[in-house]
C-alpha cells in the first residue's frame, strides 16, 4: 500500500515538543489541520493577554472533533505561556488519569534522556507542569489559599463531576460531609481567588463521556450563571450543537453581553486520523444506527483510511503487524463492558498499565504491540494508536434495525434502561472507533450456539450492520 505523505506525530510525540519550548507548527501537517490548531491558538492567547491587561477573569471553551488536537492546543497554550510569562504558572490539568501518566512518563524519559539529569529529578519538573485535576481540587478544599497559578488549562472539562457525584466522592473518600459543589464550580471559585486576574481554558469533547457522574457542559454554564456573574466568556457557536449535552442551555447563555462568540475556539478538523477528515463522522452515523449516512461519508475517505471487518481475531492481527512500518504502534481495543470477548482470549477486565502499553517497544509483553493486553474506553481516551483492532461484543450489538443495550452482570446479560448508562455505552464505542491515526479493522466473533451469554445473534447482526456501512470484510 501506497503511503505517500509524513504523519502528524502522535500526541506523545507532540507534548515532547511542545515541552522542549517548540511552537506547535513545528509538529503539525501544513495544511487546514495544522492552520486550524495555530488560529485556536492564538485566540486563547489573546484571550489570556486581555484578561492579563484589563486585570479581569476570563473563561474561554475550546471545543472540537475526535481528534481534532484539543489536548495539543492545551498542551501548546499551557508551555508557550509558561515559557514566555513565567509569572502566570500556567499549568495543565486532566481528569484523565492515563493521559495524565503516559504524557508524564513520556516527558520524563525524554527530559532526563536528553539532559542527562536523573530521571527523579526530571519527574520532578514534569509533575508540576502536568497534573491531574484531582490532586490539584484535593490541594484546596478546605482552606482559601490563592492559588499560584494564573492561567489554568482544563482538559476534558465535559468530564468534571456534577455536584453529587463531587460531593459523594469527597465525603467517602476524603471526609468532606459539607462538600456541597459541582467540581465545575469548585474549580472556577478556586481560580476566583486571585484578588487581580486569571484564565481558566476548557477543552471540551463532545460524546465523549463515558463515566457515571461526568457533567458534560451543562455544569460548567450553570456555575457561571449562578456564581460568577462578572467573569468573562468566550465560546464556539459550535458548542451549542447537542453532542456537547447542553440542552439548549448554550444558546440562552450566548446571547449574554459577556458571552463573546468566536469560531476559532472550534477545532473541526481531524489530526489525529490524517487521512480521514470524515473518520468522527463516519463513527458518528454507525454508532447513531444511520448505515445510509454511514456509507456516503465512508466513500469519502476508504482510498485513504483503510477499515477492513473480519470474524477472525488471528487474522485481525496478523493485519495489524502487516500494516505498521517502522515505529508505527498498533494495538487491540475494545469497550469496558465487553466481557464476553473472555472466550476469544480478551479479557477486558484484566486492566493495562497505559505507560507501558502506550511506551513500551516490541520486545516487552506489556506493550500494545504484543496484542494480548487489551485497552478499553477509559485507558485509551485522549491518547491514540496509529493502527487499532477494536474487538466488539454482544454489550452493544445491532439486531431487527437498532442498537441493543446491554451490562453482563453475574452469568448472564440484562438490558440497560437508564438513559445515562445507554449513552456511556455508545460513547464508549465512539472512543475505541476514533483512536487509530491510519486506519484499523474490527473484530466481530461469530458466538456459540451453545454458550447463552455469546449466542450468535449477539454479533451477526452487528457484523451485517457494519457491512451496511460499506465497511470491506477482509480478504
Amino acid at each position: 500500500m501506497a503511503r505517500g505523505y509524513r504523519p502528524t506525530p502522535t500526541i506523545i510525540q507532540a507534548a515532547e515538543v511542545l515541552y522542549r519550548a517548540h511552537s506547535v507548527i513545528a509538529i503539525s501537517r501544513s495544511d487546514s489541520g495544522a492552520k486550524n490548531l495555530q488560529e485556536t491558538s492564538a485566540s486563547v492567547s489573546a484571550v489570556i493577554d486581555r484578561a492579563r491587561q484589563n486585570r479581569s477573569k476570563a473563561i474561554c471553551f475550546v471545543t472540537g472533533v475526535p481528534g481534532s488536537g484539543k489536548t495539543l492546543a492545551g498542551l501548546n497554550i499551557a508551555t508557550r505561556r509558561s515559557v514566555e510569562h513565567l509569572d502566570e504558572h500556567a499549568v495543565f490539568l486532566s481528569g484523565n488519569g492515563p493521559l495524565v501518566d503516559v504524557l508524564r512518563e513520556a516527558l520524563t524519559r525524554d527530559k532526563a534522556a536528553r539532559e542527562g539529569v536523573s530521571k527523579k529529578e526530571a519527574e520532578r519538573e514534569v509533575r508540576s507542569f502536568i497534573q491531574n485535576i484531582h490532586h490539584f481540587r484535593d490541594e484546596y478544599v478546605g482552606n482559601h489559599t490563592i492559588p499560584v497559578e494564573k492561567v489554568v488549562v482544563f482538559d476534558e472539562a465535559q468530564r468534571a463531576w456534577t455536584r453529587q457525584q463531587a460531593a459523594s466522592f469527597m465525603q467517602r473518600k476524603r471526609g468532606q460531609r459539607d462538600f456541597n459543589m459541582s467540581e465545575p464550580e469548585f474549580l472556577i471559585s478556586v481560580m476566583d481567588r486571585n484578588p487581580d486576574w486569571c484564565t481558566v481554558v476548557c477543552l471540551v469533547g463532545g460524546g465523549q463521556e463515558i463515566n457515571t457522574g461526568e457533567a458534560g457542559i451543562s455544569e460548567w454554564i450553570n456555575a457561571l450563571e449562578l456564581r460568577f456573574p462578572g467573569w468573562e466568556v468566550y465560546i464556539s457557536s459550535r458548542m451549542a450543537l447537542p453532542e456537547y449535552g447542553s440542552s439548549g442551555q448554550v444558546e440562552r447563555f450566548l446571547i449574554s453581553p459577556r458571552v463573546h462568540s468566536d469560531d476559532y475556539l472550534h477545532l473541526a478538523v481531524s489530526m489525529r486520523s490524517f487521512r480521514a477528515e470524515a473518520l468522527s463522522e463516519l463513527i458518528g452515523h454507525i454508532v447513531d444506527n444511520e448505515p445510509a449516512a454511514a456509507r456516503v461519508t465512508y466513500k469519502k475517505i476508504e482510498a485513504a483510511y483503510p477499515i477492513y471487518l473480519t470474524r477472525d481475531l488471528a487474522a485481525a492481527k496478523a493485519w495489524l503487524r502487516s500494516q505498521a512500518r517502522g515505529t508505527e504502534r498498533f494495538g487491540l481495543v475494545a469497550s469496558s463492558g465487553a466481557q464476553r470477548l473472555r472466550p476469544e482470549g480478551i479479557h477486558i477486565k484484566a486492566k493495562i498499565e497505559p505507560v507501558n502499553w502506550f511506551l513500551n517497544g516490541r520486545t516487552d509483553v506489556r506493550s500494545s504491540y504484543y496484542l494480548e493486553d487489551v485497552a478499553s474506553e477509559f485507558a485509551v481516551q485522549g491518547l491514540e494508536l496509529d493502527w487499532v483492532g477494536a474487538c466488539w461484543d454482544g454489550d452493544f450489538h445491532h439486531t431487527d434495525g437498532i442498537w441493543v443495550y446491554q451490562s453482563f452482570e453475574g452469568t448472564k446479560w440484562q438490558s440497560m434502561i437508564n438513559e445515562s448508562r445507554r449513552l456511556y455505552l455508545k460513547n464508549a464505542y465512539r472512543v475505541i472507533l476514533t483512536r487509530a491515526r491510519q486506519g484499523m479493522i474490527l473484530f466481530v466473533p461469530k458466538g456459540d450456539t451453545f454458550d447463552r451469554t455469546r449466542l450468535p445473534s449477539f454479533y451477526d447482526g452487528t457484523y451485517e450492520f457494519l457491512r451496511s456501512c460499506g465497511i470491506s470484510t477482509l480478504a
